[in-house]
């Protein structure tokens, strides 16, 4: 995913501390951006004195130039190579009327340089700055290191964090998600509220099974659609021993979900992948659903909305496909190792070993027949962030809980998408989910951004938080 993103700056100024400081300053940032492929908007050195933000005047200048870039600014970033004016920031924040992430960096003093001509004082004024805009009711984001130089490593990889960050939230305030067909009837587990979602911007569009699978019935083998289809499929993992009519069935699937997605303008999908579709047309989704995936447009199966909701925040964060799992079995005696399982809709990046087959469990009751289409595959160790977005509704809220550990080559003999993972103090973990009431289900990405998904979350989204350790 493209670090490609445009960040308002602010660069604080107190006018009794060096005017030099500012143009230093300005000039790290500046080349820092172009090292990270990042847009600047900031005041130019004569819209204000050397750019910075010293004055009411100078607070409405960038509050103007925000707004007129507010399409564009993901996140504001500021800049404090001395004390600042505290006010000054929090104005320009609060005229400038965005709502995106803010992150807070401050200078650090050298210890040779604390005359008047040289010191800086930022440590003492970021204390204020964030108190100021703690007042205004602004969240924000604060670096590790009390005061870091922008040319440290440590601020560059806390920056990259920080788009990162910016990348969700935006994306998480405008996801448009479909809902293909009705849960399951069994699984009250996957139930969400839509309002609740809604409120904070997540959108779902529905439409009934019957409607895609009767466009999908009326497409022919023929149709140059399909055949683009099937080539994509094709192409995309071995089609094992599954029959050619069935491979047919695939595509036209296909056909019709992408169709969909396309119409509605959606980010995600959610669809009802067992038992009508297999009784009434005849072949699994999940190779379709893979594909989505692997494509960054998430699929969650048994019609989890909010585990594709949770795929998609996932998605934002590491830049890569995430899949939706079952915390399905114990590892042998292992209490911090487990089995994550699916029928077989993971995405490819999974799946080094990727095989279009069937569904032994779901045949047992639909008919072997009617399953083709499901992927078979084991995915090898690689990093894991694990966790779940849930609806609550009896408290009215989006809660998470998140974690990471890492997917193991541990030793494991069974069918379908399947992995083993290891995670610290799964016992707890496990006893945190039962007792607040969370799905099955869980979502696994092949990165290490809790960090991210948290500040994005939990901060900027407000939605209650649990990380696990």
């Amino acid at each position: 995913m493209s670090n490609k993103i445009s960040l308002g700056v602010i660069i604080g100024n107190r006018d009794f501390f060096p005017d030099r400081l500012v143009s230093e300053a300005r000039a790290d940032i500046l080349a820092l951006f172009a090292q990270l492929a990042i847009t600047p908007i900031l005041l130019s050195e004569e819209d204000s004195k050397l750019g910075g933000v010293e004055t009411f005047k100078d607070a409405q200048k960038c509050a103007a130039l925000f707004s007129l870039h507010r399409n564009e600014i993901s996140g504001i970033l500021v800049v404090l190579p001395n004390f600042g004016d505290e006010i000054g920031v929090a104005e320009t924040i609060k005229l400038s009327g965005l709502d995106v992430p803010v992150l807070i960096q401050a200078y650090p003093d050298d210890l040779n340089k604390l005359d008047v001509a040289r010191r800086r004082d930022s440590w003492c004024g970021k204390i204020s700055v964030c108190n100021n805009l703690y007042q205004f009711g602004i969240k924000y984001t604060l670096t590790s290191a009390h005061v870091v130089h922008p040319n440290q490593p440590e601020f560059i990889a806390e920056l990259n964090d920080f788009l990162a960050v910016c990348r969700v939230v935006k994306g998480m305030r405008k996801v448009r998600i479909g809902a293909v067909g009705a849960r399951p009837g069994a699984f009250n587990t996957v139930r969400y509220s839509e309002k609740i979602l809604q409120r904070h911007g997540i959108s779902v569009t529905t439409v009934d099974l019957s409607e895609i699978l009767g466009r999908a019935n009326r497409l022919t083998k023929d149709d140059a659609e399909v055949i683009a289809h099937l080539d994509k499929i094709n192409q995309y993992a071995p089609k094992g021993a599954t029959p050619d009519e069935a491979m047919i069935q695939i595509a036209k699937l296909d056909v019709v979900l992408n169709q969909f997605v396309e119409e509605h303008a959606l980010d995600a999908t959610a669809i009802q992948c067992w038992t009508s579709l297999q009784k009434n047309y005849g072949c699994n989704v999940c190779t379709s659903m893979s594909m989505m995936s692997e494509n960054m447009l998430p699929s969650a199966c048994e019609v989890d909305v909010t585990g594709t909701l949770t795929m998609y925040a996932m998605q934002l964060a590491s830049g890569s496909p995430s899949a939706l799992v079952d915390w399905n079995n114990n590892y042998a005696e292992d209490p911090n190792k487990c089995v994550l399982f699916h029928c077989g809709n993971w995405a490819k990046s999974f799946l080094p070993d990727i095989e279009i087959s069937n569904a032994p469990i779901l045949g047992t009751s639909v008919g072997i027949e009617n399953t083709y289409g499901a992927l078979d595959g084991r995915t090898p160790a690689m990093p894991l962030t694990y966790g779940r977005i849930s609806t609550d509704d009896p408290k009215g809220v989006i809660k998470v809980y998140m974690g990471e550990g890492m997917l193991t080559d541990d030793a494991l003999n069974t069918f379908g998408n399947r992995a083993v993972a290891e995670i610290p103090n799964l016992q707890g973990l496990m006893n945190y989910v039962c007792k607040n009431g969370f799905e099955h289900h869980v979502v696994m990405n092949a990165s290490k951004t809790v960090g991210i998904l948290k500040e994005a979350l939990g901060n900027y989204m407000g939605w209650e938080f649990y990380e696990h350790n």
